[in-house]
C-alpha cells in the first residue's frame, strides 16, 4: 500500500529503457521519474536521445527493453491512441494543425462526439468555453487556423491535448516561433496547470528558460542520462557544460567591435506582393556595412523570409532597387541568384531542407550546389567529382562535419551537421556579403557554439552579415545593431546596446516603432 503510494506520487517513471536505430543507441538503459503536478525540463545536444525518449512515451516507438509507469500502474504504449488513454498529450515543434480548419473543427478532428456534425460541435465548444475559462487559454473558436497568430495556434495545440483528457503534457520547444510576450502568456498557462495539477515535460534547449519554469531537470548526453537535479541546484553554465561534456561560451562576448567600414549591399523602398497581391513587405529600406552583424528580429511570418529572398535574388520585388557590387537592379531587372553570387554575396537559406541541399544528394553534391561551375571544380565544361570529393572532404574537417564521409546521402546527417556543411559551402568563398537565415534553427548548443564563432569570423574578416533568427538570444548574441518588422515593415532599428528583450518584443508586435 505503501509502495502504490509512492509511485502514484510520480505522473511518468520510465525505467531502463533501451531504443536502437540500428546500430546507434538513440536511449541506453534510459531511467526517468517525474513526480506529479511538476514542469520537468529535458535537455541535451541533437542526437542526446530526449525526443526519441518523448517518443517512445507517446507511443509513437516502441523501446526494446524498459517499462513504463503511468501514475503507479504499469503501461503498455504501443501507439499514440494508447498515450491519449492513458492521459498523455503531446504538442509537436511544428503544429500539428489543419489551416483550412477553423479552430473547432481541429480540435473536434478524430475526436467527434457524436455522428451528428451539428450536435458534436454543440458539445465540442460547450466543452471548449469551459477549458478556456478555467485555464485562460483563449482562443476564437471560428476562425481559420490559417488566419490566427503563432501565439493562438500554440494555445490551440494545448487546449487540442486537454480536450482529449492530458493530465501529462509534453511540450516540444513550445517556444521557438513565439515573441517574449508571447513566451510570458505560455508560461503563465503553464504555471496554472501545474497548480491545477497537470505534470508538463519540456523539452527545449532554451536554459534560461528551464531556470525559470522547471522544478527538476534531466540533462540527457550520447543517449544516456547524465544528470538529473532540482532546479534550485542547476545553473544554466552547469546545464550547457552537461550537455556538451565541456565548457560552453553561448551569450555575447566580451569584444570591443572595430569600427563599420563601407556600404557593401544598399537596398531603398522594396515592396513585395504575393500572387494574391497581399504586401509582403512594405517599403523597406536597409543597408549593410563592412565589418557588422546585423540582426533582423520578428515573429515568423512578418517579411523576414521574402527579405532574404529579395536580396539574395531568389524574388523579385515589385518596388524598390538595391545596390550590390557597384551594381544597381530596380524592379524591372533584379538580380537573379547566379548574379548574386559572381558579386560577393553568399545565402544560407532559413530551410536547409527545402532551399539549401538535396536531401538525396550525398553529401559532396549537396556541398557545391550553386558552385559547381567554379574553375575548381570544372574544366572545359567537364565536372571534376574528385577535387569536389576532396573540397568537401576539406569543409567537413574545417566545419567539423560528422560524420567525415563525404558519400553519405545528405538526409543521413544529423540538422546540426547539415547547417555546418552548408555554412562551410557559403562561406568558403569568402564571399563580401553574408545573408543566413535561422542559422541555428535545430542545431544543439555545441554546434551553436561553433556556428555563432564562424559568423563572428567573417565579421572580422570585412564581411558585412546579416541574420534573421526568431531567437532574440541569438540576435542579442551577435549583432551590432538590430533591425525588427512586424507585418512587413521596418518597425525599428537599434544599436544592440540600446537593446532589450522587452523593447524588442514591443517592436516585434508593433507596439513601438524607432
Amino acid at each position: 500500500m505503501v509502495n502504490d503510494a509512492v509511485n502514484a506520487a510520480y505522473a511518468v517513471r520510465m525505467s531502463g529503457i533501451c531504443k536502437r536505430f540500428g546500430a546507434v543507441a538513440a536511449n541506453a538503459n534510459v531511467n526517468l521519474a517525474v513526480p506529479a503536478g511538476t514542469v520537468h525540463g529535458i535537455v541535451g545536444e541533437n542526437g542526446a536521445g530526449k525526443s526519441t525518449l518523448m517518443s517512445v512515451l507517446y507511443g509513437f516507438y516502441q523501446a526494446e527493453a524498459g517499462n513504463i509507469e503511468v501514475f503507479g500502474r504499469a503501461a503498455n504504449i504501443r501507439n499514440a491512441d494508447d498515450a491519449i488513454a492513458l492521459g498523455i498529450g503531446m504538442v509537436h515543434q511544428h503544429f500539428m494543425l489543419v489551416d483550412t480548419l477553423t479552430a473547432l473543427e481541429n480540435v473536434m478532428l478524430g475526436a467527434e462526439p457524436h455522428w451528428l456534425l451539428r450536435r458534436a460541435d454543440a458539445q465540442v465548444r460547450t466543452k471548449l468555453n469551459a477549458l478556456m475559462q478555467s485555464t485562460g487559454l483563449h482562443v476564437a473558436l471560428d476562425v481559420l487556423v490559417a488566419d490566427l497568430p503563432v501565439g493562438d495556434r500554440q494555445r490551440l495545440e494545448i487546449l487540442k491535448a486537454l480536450y482529449r483528457g492530458a493530465r501529462i503534457l509534453i511540450l516540444d520547444e513550445p517556444t521557438a516561433v513565439l515573441t517574449p510576450q508571447e513566451t510570458e502568456q505560455l508560461f503563465d498557462v503553464l504555471r496554472l496547470l501545474r497548480r491545477q495539477g497537470t505534470t508538463i515535460l519540456l523539452i527545449t534547449h532554451k536554459l534560461k528558460e528551464v531556470m525559470r519554469l522547471c522544478d527538476q531537470v534531466t540533462v540527457m548526453r550520447a543517449g544516456c542520462v547524465v544528470h538529473e537535479m532540482p532546479i534550485a541546484q542547476a545553473s544554466i553554465e552547469g546545464l550547457a557544460e552537461a550537455m556538451v561534456g565541456r565548457k560552453v561560451q553561448m551569450g555575447r562576448l566580451e569584444e570591443t567591435l572595430k569600427p563599420t567600414g563601407e556600404v557593401l549591399l544598399h537596398a531603398q523602398g522594396v515592396t513585395v506582393r504575393d500572387v494574391m497581391d497581399v504586401v509582403r513587405l512594405d517599403s523597406v529600406s536597409l543597408s549593410l556595412r563592412s565589418g557588422e552583424i546585423v540582426g533582423v528580429a520578428g515573429v515568423s511570418g512578418n517579411g523576414q523570409s521574402e527579405l532574404l529572398d529579395v536580396l539574395s535574388g531568389m524574388l523579385a520585388p515589385s518596388h524598390g532597387e538595391l545596390n550590390l557590387g557597384g551594381r544597381r537592379f530596380d524592379a524591372a531587372g533584379w538580380l537573379d541568384p547566379h548574379k548574386a553570387r559572381s558579386l560577393g554575396l553568399a545565402h544560407v537559406p532559413e530551410d536547409r531542407h527545402a532551399r539549401a541541399m538535396v536531401m538525396d544528394f550525398v553529401a559532396w553534391e549537396s556541398a557545391v550546389l550553386g558552385y559547381d561551375g567554379l574553375p575548381e571544380y570544372a574544366s572545359g565544361g567537364w565536372m571534376s567529382h574528385g577535387a569536389m570529393q576532396a573540397a568537401t572532404s576539406a569543409m567537413m574537417e574545417r566545419f567539423d562535419v560528422r560524420p567525415r564521409n563525404p558519400d553519405l546521402l545528405s538526409r543521413s546527417f544529423s540538422g546540426g551537421n547539415q547547417q555546418k556543411l552548408v555554412l562551410a559551402r557559403e562561406l568558403g568563398q569568402s564571399p563580401k556579403v553574408l545573408l543566413v537565415g535561422q542559422p541555428t534553427r535545430g542545431v544543439d548548443i555545441g554546434a551553436i557554439e561553433f556556428i555563432y564563432s564562424q559568423l563572428r569570423a567573417m565579421r572580422d574578416a570585412g564581411c558585412a552579415v546579416l541574420v534573421v533568427s526568431s531567437e532574440l538570444d541569438e540576435i542579442l548574441a551577435l549583432s551590432n545593431r538590430v533591425i525588427v518588422m512586424n507585418q512587413g515593415r521596418v518597425t525599428g532599428e537599434l544599436a544592440i546596446d540600446d537593446c532589450t528583450e522587452a523593447r524588442l518584443g514591443l517592436l516585434m508586435v508593433g507596439e513601438e516603432r524607432v
